[in-house]
């Protein structure tokens, strides 16, 4: 007699099915990210615990995905876009849109004067071009009313992407304007791509740059927002938070879809890293299960990647308040990528820094401002005007030098914020 398969703790996995039949994946996000809980117990395991463990019968097999680089369930599971973005209640459209922007929506809004300043064509909001206009995101659509000359293929769709990231630097508006043209066009890209369940190793390289745009905009915007459109732009940063976590929650789903047995990607370290970076904030977009579950879904290669050790390492000088390895750390050894995503818990640290140093000094031996910028890794007048921020005095002793005095009470972290300080890397030319 054949035994329930729901007795002695056994449960088939989750399903629903739409109304063409069709098994729907439920979405994967609320398994995957982490949330603040405790991370101390990840750190004292060695690579192959992290690794011995099965593949979850959630994930695709390795090399699932067609040589056309398509799904062949028929729908990208992981993708946020296959839920937010695309009904996925018909098989996947095969993209023929030649240009960036399909006919159809660039007459549309020429005639509605819906044109970005980027696609106005000598500046005039009524006219645009295909060299100029790029597809909008629509947020409710569905893969059965949309045409499949509306579609972007893949080919195209790199092409736009390539067009949108050099806007960065050849663009001469505001970073501001700038970020949100590019996001919402980018969000436009990630559709597309899900409509056409497009899983193959260039979605991922495209995802890659996708994932590098958001991050260097969390770098640019934090301190744009100290101008005259703050509440403009604290608004974009929270979006672009919000999306930088979507895309990367998109990009390691791509990365087990493509996955062959014990190997990684070229990036996938530095990129797998900037996930453990996210959980230093406590407001992290990254929410879900605990860093420790987390890490038993990572490749060992990956989890003894240097990449990957210096993620770790800096988690735990962040949460032990061991300031001074942090600071030597991200000074050393962050990529980029990873300072961008360190650079606002960098003046934290610093706070910290000073904090210790004035509560646990010899009120009759000041410290020297001189020691202190060279500890916090910042220049002498910058460090000055750090104090000042946290409402500590300097002051000049016998040989005029100056230093800062121990045990002052007036010692309290600046509620609007620290401003945009430096940070010093000795050795290093590349930061």
């Amino acid at each position: 007699m054949e035994r329930d398969p729901r007795r002695r703790g056994h449960r088939p996995l989750p399903s629903s099915s739409s109304s063409s039949g069709r098994t729907v994946i439920p979405d994967s996000r609320s398994n995957f990210v982490p949330s603040r809980r405790s991370h101390g117990e990840a750190w004292n395991r060695n690579a192959s615990s992290f690794h011995s463990r099965g593949r979850s019968s959630r994930n695709p097999p390795p090399g699932s995905a067609n040589s056309d680089g398509r799904d062949p369930s028929g729908t990208v599971s992981g993708l946020e876009e296959a839920a937010e973005e695309s009904s996925g209640d018909v098989p996947s459209l095969v993209g023929t849109c030649p240009f960036m922007c399909p006919a159809s929506e660039m007459a549309q809004r020429e005639r509605l004067r819906d044109l970005a300043v980027f696609e106005r064509l000598h500046g005039n909001p009524k006219k645009t071009s295909p060299d100029l206009a790029v597809k909008k995101f629509c947020r409710t659509i569905s893969t059965k009313d949309v045409k499949s000359s509306d579609v972007r293929p893949l080919s195209v769709l790199e092409n736009t992407l390539d067009y949108l990231l050099n806007l960065m630097d050849s663009s001469g508006e505001p970073f501001e304007v700038v970020h949100d043209f590019i996001f919402d066009r980018t969000r436009s890209i990630r559709q597309d791509l899900s409509m056409q369940n497009i899983v193959d190793r260039k979605a991922i390289s495209m995802f890659e740059k996708m994932v590098k745009f958001h991050v260097i905009s969390h770098h640019k915007l934090q301190f744009s927002s100290e101008g005259t459109h703050h509440l403009e732009v604290s608004s974009s940063h929270h979006l672009n938070m919000e999306q930088l976590a979507k895309t990367l929650t998109s990009l390691y789903h791509l990365y087990e879809l493509n996955r062959v047995p014990d190997s990684a990607f070229e990036n996938e370290p530095e990129f797998r890293s900037l996930y453990v970076l996210l959980c230093l904030n406590y407001e992290s977009p990254m929410k879900g299960e605990s860093l420790a579950l987390w890490f038993r879904h990572v490749p060992a290669s990956v989890i003894r990647s240097k990449e990957m050790i210096f993620a770790r390492t800096v988690l735990r000088c962040f949460r032990f308040g061991n300031y001074k390895r942090f600071l030597d750390t991200v000074a050393a050894e962050a990529s980029f990528l990873q300072f961008c995503i360190l650079e606002s818990h960098i003046n934290e640290v610093r706070a910290l820094a000073v904090s210790c140093i004035n509560s646990s000094g010899y009120k009759l031996h000041p410290f020297s401002l001189a020691n202190l910028s060279s500890l916090l890794m910042m220049k002498e007048s910058e460090a000055e005007s750090f104090c000042n921020a946290c409402g500590l005095e300097i002051s000049i002793d016998n040989h005029g030098n100056k230093m800062l005095p121990t045990k002052q009470s007036t010692f309290s972290r600046p509620k609007a914020g620290f401003g945009n300080y430096g940070f010093l890397c000795p050795g290093r030319t590349d930061k």
